[in-house]
């Protein structure tokens, strides 16, 4: 498995734990909800890039997850500064996501550069 398959599959684990925990103990289920389909698309998004017809459409599909990861890092800050979730638990999943957007970012960039440059 690639790094960005792994990290994008725990990623959603982490966000799946992180939906029941505000389901259950804060009940909240708004926000929540949008995290889940946000967080768990990434992953989603990369094993479909995996199988892409062509190289723009691995861009593309990698383009599309760089946006739910971005929508994310948005939930989960939002969640922080409306106090369902505190500093201490939003840093280590908001800093798998930053992990997470560095990584897309690169990919796409190093990608396009290829097409560039054959």
């Amino acid at each position: 498995m690639s790094p960005l398959k792994d990290k994008s599959f725990a990623f959603a684990v982490r966000i799946v734990n992180l939906n029941k925990y505000l389901c259950s103990n804060k009940k909240e289920y708004t926000l929540s909800k949008q995290l889940l389909r946000s967080g768990t698309a990434i992953g989603a998004l990369v094993r479909e890039a995996e199988q892409a017809e062509s190289k723009a459409d691995f861009i593309h599909k990698l383009a599309i997850a760089l946006k739910e990861a971005n929508e994310t890092e948005y939930w989960i800050l939002l969640l922080r500064e409306t106090d369902y979730l505190t500093t201490k638990e939003s840093e280590s999943i908001l800093n798998d996501v930053i992990e997470l957007l560095k990584l897309l970012t690169s990919i796409i960039k190093t990608s396009k550069q290829k097409i560039v440059d054959s």
